[in-house]
């Protein structure tokens, strides 16, 4: 079976920085400031010839019941039962801390073999430090610095007979894991649809996943801006694998004030990019706002498909009415996403979600859309005889051709002798008639002019 290892600790031992190592690219996000990590994040690892599963935990910190400390303890709680072994991490700099003590006390109870890491031991002081970890009662301390690389080849030797028991074991339960998969149209085991849930900060993204996969996987709260890096889920649904990516509330720009929550909003437009549907999730008392209208237009700008969900439906009394007004909000701001679909839910109480996926099978499916170059050109021709382009300066512009040079998203090539006097609304024109008359509602359209000669008549 593949060995599960859980790295663990309190705040600001380096934690995620040694899960980047391990992961061999910047998953988790790291910065000086404690408490950065606060849901726990799963990729595929590799050292030396070891292969293995990797979790990334919140720092283990004391907080009051229902606190947002005590919630990141149950979630570090959870990534120690689903491992099967801890790398116990402590800050060589620091030496042993009352903190450490507690908490060693804690991982030694759950019945686990542990491995004992001291970090941030570059120095001839802190190596000395390090030493202080035989207090602990884990073991031989294994000396590291995650940031610098040092020491990893000790690691391997500690992991080593832990990864060969492990591969005696049958596999009943492959881990999921953060690797990027192969762009590809056909959906399956080793293809999972791409979803990204984005919106601005307390809109209820983590909860709609939890509500999804049917378990509290993320952390949430009343506190807005919990989630602050993006978080991987691998999910099937009715068959149909796919990888939820949790992200980071996004405020307006000029509210984005802290290095923090800067590499927070980053790490949400790679989700964004990363995705091939994004689900923008509103709040029903307050849809619509600069920011959400700003956030659809950059999944447009990017390509990506879309669905957007209210949220807190629940608490809308005349709704008939206020989906009216929702649907011509969405049709005047954002004429880029013209028929885009809208879905109501409550994330809180689960009512309307069942709809969410087969909305986005649908928006994936016209994002994924192929146009043969015949059925383009009848319509081309059609197009042009009910609405013919202008005349700038008094000479007729003439449409060649058009095909389809890709899809993921739909994107056109038209062929014109003079393609830069084409104005903008003529070719509003054409992609609005282009999206009403091959049903590709919602999803983002690229149609560009270009000079040149048809390539399909002979000279």
């Amino acid at each position: 079976m593949t060995l599960r290892v859980a790295i663990v600790g309190r705040p600001n031992v380096g934690k995620s920085t040694l899960f980047n190592r391990l992961a061999g690219r910047r998953l988790a996000l790291v910065h000086d400031e404690p408490g950065v990590t606060r849901d726990r994040r799963e990729a595929n690892a590799k050292l030396g010839d070891l292969r293995f599963s990797i979790i990334d935990t919140a720092g283990l910190d004391e907080g009051s019941t229902n606190s947002l400390e005590e919630r990141m303890q149950n979630q570090t709680a959870t990534a120690i039962d689903l491992a099967d072994i801890i790398l116990f991490m402590i800050d060589a700099r620091a030496g042993v801390t009352p903190m450490d003590q507690h908490f060693a006390d804690m991982v030694r109870k759950s019945g686990k073999p542990v491995i004992l890491l001291a970090n941030k031991a570059e120095s001839k002081a802190s190596q000395e430090h390090a030493y202080e970890a035989y207090e602990l009662s884990l073991g031989d301390p294994v000396i590291t610095s995650a940031e610098h690389g040092d020491g990893m080849s000790d690691l391997y030797g500690a992991l080593l007979p832990h990864a060969e028991r492990a591969s005696e074991e049958p596999d009943l339960d492959a881990a999921p894991g953060d690797d990027d998969d192969e762009e590809g149209a056909i959906l399956g085991p080793d293809r999972p649809l791409r979803l990204a849930v984005i919106g601005r900060p307390n809109a209820g993204k983590s909860t709609l996943i939890n509500q999804l996969i049917g378990e509290e996987r993320l952390l949430t709260g009343p506190e807005a801006g919990i989630t602050r890096d993006s978080i991987s889920v691998d999910w099937l649904w009715k068959e149909t694998p796919v990888k939820l990516f949790d992200t980071a509330g996004m405020r307006r720009k000029a509210k984005v004030t802290g290095k923090l929550e800067k590499l927070s909003v980053a790490d949400g437009l790679r989700a964004v990019r990363f995705a091939e549907v994004v689900v923008l999730l509103l709040d029903a008392e307050i849809p619509f706002e600069k920011q959400d209208l700003q956030i659809a237009d950059l999944v447009a700008r990017e390509g990506r498909s879309i669905v957007i969900a209210i949220n807190k439906w629940d608490l809308v009394k005349n709704k008939s009415e206020a989906f009216r007004e929702i649907r011509e909000q969405a049709e005047f701001h954002l004429p880029q996403l013209r028929g885009v679909e809208i879905v109501t839910l409550s994330a809180k109480t689960g009512k309307g979600v069942d709809r969410l996926m087969p909305a986005v099978l649908r928006a994936y499916e016209v994002w994924n859309t192929r146009v043969s170059t015949g059925q383009l050109n009848r319509w081309l021709e059609e197009m042009v005889q009910r609405h013919p382009p202008p005349a700038p300066r008094g000479r007729r512009l003439k449409l060649r051709y058009v095909t389809q040079v890709r899809s993921r998203p739909p994107s056109f090539a038209c062929f014109c002798q003079r393609a830069d006097d084409v104005p903008a609304s003529y070719t509003r024109y054409l992609v609005n008639a282009l999206r009403e008359d091959f049903g590709m509602p919602g999803t983002p359209i690229r149609f560009a002019m270009h000079k040149g000669k048809n390539p399909y008549v002979k000279d």
